[in-house]
């Protein structure tokens, strides 16, 4: 019967695949077809999301991730003018010849920066009411550069934290638990390219450089059926493609790093290229510091970030695209000790982890109607720790002899792609997309190798495993709008997972539909079903390095998911202001979520086997959200709320009962508010709140006698809350115009009211203090930063 299902389920999509490709050899002599680009009109950078409207029929579409939109008309329609607009552009009306299709290139001119051109209200783009499209937020880029920052670095992730039904891990975290779900349930894309670890700093930065991004899209439920592979959430992320008139740059200069980003044509018009660079220097700044306090020794750390893109215009119908990233964090410690004679011993060591991603993608234009792009990637994380112990002595003879000692632990993930996806748009009350994915992957949970000067030295070390895995992913998607009230977006992905010769087949219905109440009021409702074939082996909440990532196998089954979420959304004008109002109920039961043992670890375990140390559960999440933003006019921002619930559920855990998750929060609030005081002056603001996060303490301690030592008996799993988090930052923004450029000087205050936020607890024995008061024993909180101001300096020229 399984057989059936697959076999009908693969014949389904086949025609799915194959319909749009008969239609489009299909004559229809009665309509004409409008397509192309729309473009920045004083960069040349493709707009994603661009309402192109006709008015004359009311019939309406948008433009892709790579700028390119289709509008088919019937022929007597078409003699009159197309709509072009986008948040932050004026907007363009095109006189249209009719009866005749043609490919266009429309560009945009930027809305000015002086403050009456901010006052304009966006024209015709798809209202948040007309989308079928539900848990998705796009959040500007100029927002995400104007909400204040943490040692005044913007960064991506922190903002998204500030949106309902996403939380941060913990004080200062970037780590994304999205609507119950864990840091590894999210799909991270860059270019399309997949990011494994999107952390500088233990968790404190992402690796994004907003100065290099074009685009930043969070799914956090009703997955369109082209997004696969991850249970909560889909973040996708698109770089700038490099200004195709004019060479420019911009920059910053904080107090922990400086970043700068150039671009410009190659050929006017034909190729352009962005490069974007970021570093830190606390370790240069600290080290004579550190010399002065301990001499023979050098302790730093640093992270690093490049972007680099270049593209071609090949001609009207194709395009191609070569980006790459590369970042990495480094840790070390190198300690040095000098003796008589030449004679010395040093000791390194060394941490680093980091990311490597290369994509090479080719846009292509098949017909008026149909859009192809194909996509060859790869994408590798990788950790390490190197020690190395050396000694000079000198021997009998008077000669210095080295004597020398490594070890090096390491860990990755690499994953080779090819995709190609499709968009098809026969008529306007269709969006129609298919493609597929093939996926190489190889991991490497940890291996470690020893070497030593003594000959005698035999090391019996873990070597590591590599296991060899192959992923496959089948689409196809239509949104169509049935009639003026009812819109659905229907879609169907199979996916397979080939590891150690045994298959994982996985059919995964998606559905999404919005019904028009009035102009302005829709329901909205979807279903997804997601599957999961990699797991994320976490020591800690924090988003260490040390994390591994590991496959789904004959024993470790691959995790899944359902989403079902029933909402309304809004379009309101209030004195003349517009305003985007959603609310959503979701529930989403998980299976085969995985955790360590009680005690178990892969690191430092005598047993190098990680699918002995993790044991396999379930888990629910499900709430309410709601979400009030504005995007044009001198003030702009957001209010969200979550009302949430997320449990886990573990035979071998907690007694088999259940237990709320480590970052299960019943309450989360946030307001963002960002005003144009003056065409020069902006000052911003952030205020959030949230319910602690469940914790395990022991009730109490006891001993068996002196040799036993003490004992504690901890109480249910996660049964204690801490504190709750509520903090306020602000920021001070002021703009000055030069003959290059300009230059923005930002000040900025994290934790204004310097909150004495929980990080951790400890226990500590009972103590007299200083003044001679008897403390009793008890659990202690441990806050991480006070109110910290920082300054920063920003330009472009």
């Amino acid at each position: 019967m399984k057989t059936c299902l697959r076999g009908g389920a693969l014949a389904l999509v086949a025609g799915a695949l194959a319909a749009p490709a008969a239609l489009a050899q299909q004559p229809t002599p009665a309509r004409v077809t409008f397509s192309g680009y729309v473009r920045d009109a004083s960069t040349g950078e493709n707009l994603i999301g661009v309402a192109v409207v006709h008015p004359a029929s009311g019939q309406g579409t948008s433009t892709n991730t790579y700028g390119f939109f289709s509008l088919t008309l019937p022929a007597a329609d078409s003699t009159t003018r197309l709509l072009a607009s986008y948040l932050g552009y004026q907007r363009l009306v095109l006189p249209l010849p009719g009866n005749k299709s043609q490919q266009l290139t429309l560009r945009l001119q930027p809305a000015s920066s002086e403050l009456q051109s901010v006052e304009i209200v966006g024209t015709r783009q798809e209202k948040l009411a007309e989308t079928t499209r539900m848990g998705t937020a796009n959040i500007p880029l100029n927002q995400i550069k104007a909400v204040p920052a943490l040692f005044g670095e913007r960064d991506v992730l922190k903002v998204l934290q500030l949106l309902p039904g996403v939380q941060s891990g913990g004080e200062g975290q970037n780590g994304l638990y999205v609507r119950g779900g864990s840091p590894d349930q999210n799909l991270i894309l860059l270019d399309g390219t997949p990011v494994y670890n999107a952390s500088h700093l233990f968790g404190f930065f992402s690796v994004f450089n907003a100065d290099a991004l074009n685009n930043v899209e969070l799914v956090k439920g009703g997955f369109p059926a082209r997004y696969g592979g991850r249970l909560s959430s889909v973040l996708d992320i698109s770089m700038k493609e490099g200004n195709m008139q004019e060479f420019h740059g911009e920059g910053g200069i904080g107090l922990i790093a400086s970043r700068v980003t150039l671009e410009g044509p190659i050929k006017k018009d034909t190729a352009s290229f962005i490069f974007s660079a970021r570093r830190t220097y606390v370790d240069v700044l600290a080290r004579p510091l550190i010399k002065l306090a301990s001499a023979g020794a050098t302790v730093g750390y640093f992270f690093h970030d490049v972007n680099a893109k270049v593209n071609w215009k090949l001609g009207r119908r194709d395009r191609l695209y070569l980006s790459a990233y590369t970042g990495r964090d480094e840790f070390y410690a190198r300690f040095k000790d000098k003796y008589n004679n030449g004679e010395y011993s040093e000791v390194r060591d060394e941490l680093g982890w980091g990311n490597l991603t290369a994509a090479l993608r080719w846009n292509h234009v098949l017909n008026d109607r149909l859009f192809a792009n194909t996509h060859l990637t790869f994408s590798r994380y990788q950790f390490d720790v190197g020690i190395e112990d050396k000694e000079v002595r000198r021997n009998p003879g008077g000669q210095l002899q080295t004597d020398k000692f490594t070890l090096q632990y390491l860990s990755n993930i690499r994953d080779w792609s090819l995709k190609s996806d499709f968009d098809y748009v026969p008529l306007p009350d269709h969006y129609i997309r298919f493609g597929g994915q093939y996926i190489w992957h190889q991991f490497q949970p940890g291996a470690i190798q020893a070497r030593s000067s003594d000959p005698d030295f035999n090391p019996n070390f873990n070597a590591g495993t590599r296991t060899h895995a192959q992923e496959i992913g089948l689409y196809a998607e239509d949104d169509y709008k049935v009639s003026e009230r009812l819109k659905v977006n229907a879609g169907l992905r199979l996916n397979g997972f080939v590891v150690r010769g045994k298959l994982f087949p996985s059919v995964e219905p998606r559905l999404a539909a919005r019904y028009l109440i009035g102009t302005e009021w829709a329901l909205k409702a979807s279903y997804a079903r997601t599957t999961q074939f990699i797991h994320l082996l976490a020591n800690s909440g924090i988003g260490l390095p040390t994390d591994l990532w590991v496959p789904a196998t004959p024993r470790i089954k691959p995790q899944k998911a359902q989403q079902v979420a029933v909402g309304a959304a809004r379009n309101l004008r209030l004195g003349g202001e517009d305003y985007e109002l959603s609310t959503e109920v979701y529930y989403k039961p998980m299976q085969r979520l995985i955790e360590y043992r009680e005690g178990a670890s892969f690191l430092g375990s005598a047993d190098s086997d990680w699918e002995n140390q993790v044991t396999s559960g379930k888990g629910w999440a499900y709430g309410w959200e709601m979400f009030v933003q504005k995007k044009t006019g001198r003030t702009t921002g957001w209010i969200g709320y979550t009302l949430a619930w997320s449990k886990r559920q573990f035979p071998e855990l907690n007694q088999g009962r259940i237990y709320p998750f480590k970052y299960d929060r019943r309450h989360d609030a946030s307001l963002v508010i960002i005003h144009q005081l003056s065409p020069t002056l902006r000052l911003s603001g952030t205020w959030v709140y949230g319910t602690g996060n469940a914790i395990t303490l022991s009730r109490g301690r006891y001993s068996l006698g002196y040799d036993w030592g003490e004992f504690e008996d901890y109480g249910p799993r996660n049964s204690y809350r801490m504190r709750a988090y509520h903090r306020m930052d602000l920021d001070l923004s002021q703009t000055r115009k030069k003959k290059w450029g300009e230059i923005v000087n930002s000040f900025s205050l994290y934790n204004a009211y310097s909150r004495r936020n929980p990080y951790f607890l400890y226990f500590r024995e009972a103590y007299t203090d200083v003044r001679g008061n008897q403390q009793p024993a008890g659990y202690r909180q441990i806050s991480l930063f006070p109110i910290i101001p920082s300054f920063s300096k920003s330009f472009k020229f």
